[in-house]
């Protein structure tokens, strides 16, 4: 399937040309990102909570404490919204009504299901891991038995799935052209800084990870 069928709840109806639906586009996205917001209501109280996240084919994995509320919930059968946005940069318009943002996100919606066996639960980890540090999972020591008995992972199908985009300059009118101020776009970027090695760090250690500080280099 090349393209996600649009749902009354992912359609874009606001300016639906900006609107996408295509796999790989919206999966580079998901890759490129590594932080998630996700949406849940308990009691009629809606919730949104920032999170890391990780995605292996047509899955999204979410782990956290195992008494973490939102993750109990979620494995209780509740909706959830899970949306995932990259900002590209600041437009700067010639009017205050002209300012905008180009930014890429995605939205997901549907029911999370809990990992119960330790095997399921180790992949959902290795994914997590990997997707925020490229190969660390295989540099760092597994967790224990303690350690995944005390985390919960749910993974979350992507099944009904939308994206909204926008790129391009700011789309002034004709009558503020000449308007005497700098119109255009501020491009955003998120790069690595010069890694900090943690105390006691033995000398024979080798240095981080080329691919991991490549992760977080300039964005296109």
């Amino acid at each position: 399937m090349e393209s996600y069928t649009p749902t009354p709840r992912t359609k874009v109806v606001r300016h639906a040309d900006r609107g996408v639906y295509n796999r790989k586009r919206i999966e580079a996205i998901l890759d490129e990102g590594f932080v998630c917001h996700v949406g849940f209501a308990v009691d009629g109280q809606p919730y949104v909570i920032p999170m890391a996240y990780g995605r292996a084919g047509d899955l999204l994995y979410l782990h956290g404490s195992a008494g973490n509320r939102m993750l109990r919930v979620l494995a209780e059968g509740a909706e959830v919204c899970v949306t995932v946005t990259l900002v590209d940069g600041i437009v700067m318009g010639r009017s205050a009504f002209r300012q905008s943002i180009n930014y890429r996100c995605v939205i997901i919606l549907g029911k999370a299901r809990l990992l119960t066996e330790p095997p399921e639960k180790m992949a959902g980890l290795r994914c997590l891991t990997n997707h925020v540090s490229p190969g660390r999972w295989e540099e760092v020591r597994k967790p224990n038995a303690k350690e995944l008995a005390s985390t919960n992972v749910v993974e979350i199908a992507l099944n009904e799935v939308g994206a909204k985009v926008r790129a391009g300059p700011p789309l002034d009118p004709p009558e503020d052209f000449l308007w005497p101020v700098w119109a255009g776009v501020l491009p955003l970027h998120t790069r690595a800084g010069e890694p900090l090695p943690a105390a006691e760090m033995p000398p024979d250690v080798p240095p981080i990870n080329a691919s991991l500080v490549a992760r977080f280099g300039t964005r296109s």
